[in-house]
């Protein structure tokens, strides 16, 4: 069987430009219901727990399924999985804009997650096989600056599209990109496959999904039920057991999912951790400050997506600058440089007003920070193993960002949860458990429901107790994200690729 026949040169850019924006409504589906988390609450109902399933069904299926989704390309071929996945995707787009109640709506989102999981990866993983050396690492920092544009505009056209014509039409801007992308799939995207694939790791598949949903089902439901309740204790014990026995069937399979003999090599580690440096740094921004303006603050979705667009604007040009800048400067000192500079945003943004003004320099700062190692991070990725497992790479990669964006937010909502009940406790406003469940109320943006809760505490107080809440959790976020560059720079400088496994990066690349 033949391996692919590869497209000419205008026909590697159409596959590029597919492929992006496949990949451009992956953070339109995660920021717009972001943004109208208020109005799906008022229209479907829906406790806390369910609100945040909003966002974490999405990213849960979504970083589950990467791993599977990439193996299952190489296996069964990249268009496929490409096309198939898209055609999930869109049904379940749909699906959201149709639910008749907040239960349908989570279902719907973690079929969204899916398939966009199958999109992506058959996406990336065929356009790694299009392009070389620094060719493809221009092609990824495009796919990287194709993200940004989602991000940037996604918070700004879902809040003019709510305010035009409800939350629901926030899944028509997602439908038409997808349709866009598949119809220009179609025609140019060339069938391929690993030659040498011996079939889905099913096994892996199986207990890493269970690992991984059991692990954020106990995160998100224990600010609810408390960490030592029964059946959280449980299904944290699941998600131990499930990565022990995925780590134990990895070790033993004959064609892994996940190649574990890759963490022994530095420079793998460190991809790893760059893959997860955005999640407590920028991302989980995304969901906490559209609730934060718009629930707490009281801002339209407008004028919460103005401000939004600072925090993402960076992403629209500088990932391919920086993916220029790597000929001349090392990517382990662009990504370690980036991440010191989203922690000094993140500092800077815990110590300003709530004023709209006081909050733009802090975001741009942010915004910068991560931009920088964002158009990297793909074309590391899939320099670290053989071209004809780039499925495996792309899954790998995405895997670890999107798990660690489910994981975060679900740790990150919690802990501020737990930090506004502290504050709410600290004011002598409520008994401990009335603070925590009126703390989860508020950290999802229902105010009046909080101060109904608390009658006793004024809205001043609230905002007060939830802001400084709020700032407390900046700083945290900003020494995880100090001490991860750390790691990223190290393991990008002084790490070396496997030989055997991994094509050695051009020298420009090297760190």
């Amino acid at each position: 069987m033949t391996l692919m026949t590869r497209t000419g040169p205008a026909g590697r850019w159409l596959v590029l430009l597919s492929v992006c924006l496949a990949a451009m409504t992956m953070p339109l589906s995660f920021t717009g219901p972001a943004v109208a988390l208020s109005r799906i609450a008022a229209d479907l109902g829906g406790s806390p727990l369910a609100l945040n399933w909003v966002t974490n069904a999405f990213m849960l299926t979504f970083g589950a399924g990467l791993m599977a989704a990439g193996a299952l390309a190489d296996n069964h071929g990249r268009k496929r999985v490409f096309l198939a996945g898209l055609a999930a995707y869109l049904l379940a787009a749909l699906g959201c804009m149709l639910a008749p109640d907040i239960v349908w709506f989570d279902m719907f989102r973690a079929l969204q997650g899916i398939g966009g999981a199958a999109a992506f990866a058959g996406g990336a993983s065929a356009l790694a096989q299009e392009f070389d050396g620094q060719s493809r690492l221009r092609a990824f920092s495009f796919l990287g600056t194709s993200f940004g544009i989602g991000l940037a505009f996604g918070p700004v056209a879902s809040g003019l599209l709510i305010d035009t014509f409800g939350w629901r039409a926030i899944f028509l801007l997602v439908a038409a990109l997808g349709v866009a992308a598949a119809a220009l799939g179609l025609r140019t995207v060339t069938e391929s496959r690993d030659p040498e694939a011996t079939g889905l790791d099913w096994a892996g598949a199986g207990t890493f999904t269970i690992a991984l949903a059991a692990l954020t089902y106990g995160v998100l439901q224990a600010p609810q039920s408390g960490w030592a309740n029964p059946f959280v204790l449980a299904l944290l014990g699941v998600a131990a057991v499930g990565f022990a026995a995925f780590v134990i069937v990895e070790r033993r399979v004959g064609r892994p999912m996940l190649d574990l003999t890759l963490f022994r090599f530095p420079r793998f580690v460190g991809v790893q951790f760059l893959a997860a440096a955005p999640a407590y740094a920028f991302v989980v921004l995304l969901v906490l400050l559209p609730i934060r303006f718009i629930g707490v603050e009281g801002m339209s979705e407008i004028k919460a997506g103005q401000l939004m667009i600072c925090l993402s604007g960076p992403l629209l040009m500088l990932p391919l600058l920086a993916g220029q800048a790597a000929r001349w400067i090392a990517p382990a000192t662009i990504c370690g440089v980036g991440l010191i500079v989203a922690a000094a945003g993140l500092v800077w943004l815990s110590r300003a007003p709530a004023a709209d003004s006081a909050l733009v320099a802090p975001l741009v700062l942010i915004g910068i920070g991560i931009a920088l190692p964002w158009g990297l991070m793909d074309g590391l990725a899939v320099s670290v193993v053989p071209k004809e497992r780039a499925g495996m790479a792309v899954g790998i990669f995405n895997t670890t960002r999107v798990a660690s964006e489910g994981v975060a937010l679900a740790i990150v909502m919690a802990v501020l949860s737990g930090f506004t009940a502290t504050q709410l406790g600290a004011q002598g406003l409520a008994s401990p458990v009335d603070a925590a469940s009126a703390a989860q109320l508020l950290v999802t943006g229902n105010l009046g429901g909080t101060a109904q809760h608390l009658p006793m505490a004024g809205t001043a107080v609230l905002i007060q107790a939830y802001e400084t809440a709020f700032d407390r959790l900046l700083i945290v976020l900003a020494t995880i994200t100090v001490l991860t560059a750390i790691v990223v720079f190290l393991g990008l400088r002084r790490g070396s690729a496997p030989k055997r496994h991994v094509a050695p990066l051009p020298a420009c690349q090297e760190g």
